[in-house]
């Protein structure tokens, strides 16, 4: 991940970022990271006159519903100052899955969608040294630790509004790019591989696509194209 922050540490390095024309823009990041973890990346969209609007998640470990229902409420409330204009939603490994879902949900939003290695055919679908992790979290949300996701989000009630949007066809007005890495220690590359997305390979680690400068010339060049 050293090599990908570096790449993108001083502004000037930077590559050309795609015109927002104040477009609102929304980054979700992903499993155990919160809005800062996308700051740099939120800072080049901006020098591109995108208008950034935070997805308000500080850790990404709560319910799946409360989270996409959450982000649904700010991203609405921008794109409506907005006039309307529907947004640049990029999300990182769980936030893509978020805004997946967001956009299955509410198309009227999102005008496109960027995944950054993410579950997308399977939010389980991750190498076995993740399920630590994801094990503890919902360990703790189990036994009451507030703010955080229970095993019943996996096949309860709580979560079966979002598990159900995650899995049908992604609507066809809204484009859909989604970014992997064969060399991803975290996701498996092939769960990124949604039958409705235009599927980029990239050569980035799981933690750096967000920070990597080939990452953002990749997608200046897509969004330009788009």
């Amino acid at each position: 991940m050293f090599d990908e922050w570096r790449s993108t540490q001083d502004p000037a390095d930077w590559p050309e970022p795609p015109d927002g024309d104040g477009r609102t823009a929304m980054l979700i990041p992903g499993f155990l990271a919160g809005d800062p973890s996308l700051s740099r990346m939120a800072k080049w969209l901006r020098s591109g006159d995108h208008t950034l609007v935070r997805s308000g998640i500080r850790w990404n470990v709560a319910c799946l519903e409360d989270t996409v229902t959450a982000v649904e409420a700010k991203l609405e409330e921008a794109v409506e100052a907005d006039g309307g204009r529907r947004a640049l939603v990029v999300g990182q490994s769980r936030g893509g899955a978020v805004g997946r879902i967001l956009a299955v949900r509410r198309p009227d939003l999102i005008e496109t969608l960027v995944t950054l290695g993410s579950p997308l055919r399977s939010q389980t679908d991750v190498h076995p040294r993740v399920w630590l992790g994801i094990g503890l979290v919902s360990g703790l949300g189990t036994i009451g630790v507030p703010g955080l996701l229970t095993t019943e989000c996996a096949n309860g009630k709580c979560c079966s509004r979002s598990r159900t949007e995650f899995n049908v066809p992604f609507p066809d007005d809204v484009r859909f790019l989604s970014m992997y890495s064969k060399g991803d220690t975290i996701v498996k590359f092939e769960a990124c591989l949604d039958p409705g997305a235009e599927h980029i390979e990239i050569e980035s680690s799981h933690l750096g696509m967000g920070v990597d400068s080939a990452v953002w010339r990749i997608l200046s060049e897509e969004l330009k194209e788009g």
